[in-house]
């Protein structure tokens, strides 16, 4: 089966790893399942959907029943390659993924993964339900699967609350007395949701100063990070401080998240600091 870069709209990027090599430098045939499997966890990030969180919800879970790989030529130590997937079938209880890695435009090897939707209790198949089949679907014919709801905290507060207190007070034990203040019930918020109506991110804006904003209090979901929906929150606040003629927004970046805001065109504005225990930096940018 030869398969085109055109075929595909996820690409998951890796380089060979030495340990995944033999004496002549190829890759074990093994690994490249586990290289599918890898992109299968990144392609439900890109559909927005927490792989645990969504199957307890839809109340079942995939299993694999059939898994073939094609060799067409091998990858070597250091090579960067792509592993590219889709959901090429949905059936009654099963989805048919197709998978391949191309090395540049070159196509190394083919993959097909069925899963069977099924009862996690009695591993009996079940119908692929309807909300999993629509986000699938959607994705696959290039639609958003996520939304950024903007409002304020009367409308988004229970939504935004749970998910920062899961990041902030359990996940990096700020203290609760820190994390909660005035200043919610005034700024403008922002949630990011799935299709399934989940929350998976958060921010909010606030006044600063004539002409300038404040962002504050981003927050993603721990499985969700590495996709769109941090800069998806960003862009729907700075558009909110545009739109009512704000020239420049800042914000107190914590120094893990110094690159996310460089690429979006923040700047370091003075010396690092501490706040709640955490090392954080001014940044701003104009509008």
């Amino acid at each position: 089966m030869t398969l085109k870069r055109s075929d595909f709209r996820f690409f998951h990027r890796l380089r060979v790893r030495w340990a995944e090599v033999d004496m002549q430098k190829i890759v074990f045939n093994a690994h490249y399942l586990m290289y599918f499997d890898t992109a299968i966890t990144d392609y439900w990030r890109s559909l927005g959907l927490p792989y645990q969180e969504t199957m307890h919800q839809l109340d079942g879970d995939l299993y694999v029943v059939k898994a073939t790989v094609e060799f067409h030529a091998s990858a070597r130590a250091d090579d960067q390659i792509e592993v590219a997937m889709k959901c090429s079938r949905i059936g009654n209880s099963s989805i048919t993924f197709t998978g391949a890695i191309f090395r540049g435009d070159d196509h190394l090897i083919s993959s097909e993964i069925v899963y069977v939707f099924a009862d996690p209790a009695s591993q009996t198949s079940r119908p692929v339900p309807a909300a999993l089949r629509d986000v699938l679907t959607a994705y696959e014919a290039g639609e958003s699967v996520t939304e950024v709801r903007v409002g304020p905290w009367s409308e988004l507060g229970t939504d935004a609350q749970r998910l920062r207190t899961t990041v902030f007070v359990e996940e990096q034990r700020i203290p609760k007395e820190l994390e909660w203040d005035a200043a919610d019930a005034t700024a403008v918020h922002a949630v990011a949701y799935n299709r399934l109506g989940r929350p998976l991110a958060t921010g909010r804006l606030l006044d600063h100063e004539p002409g300038t904003a404040k962002i504050g209090r981003m927050a993603v979901e721990r499985t969700m990070r590495g996709g769109r929906l941090g800069r998806d929150v960003l862009n729907a606040l700075m558009g909110v401080a545009r739109e009512r003629g704000d020239a420049e927004v800042v914000l107190n970046a914590q120094r893990s998240a110094e690159g996310f805001y460089a690429r979006l065109g923040y700047t370091v504005l003075g010396e690092p600091f501490d706040e709640a225990g955490i090392a954080h930096v001014t940044m701003f940018k104009r509008l």
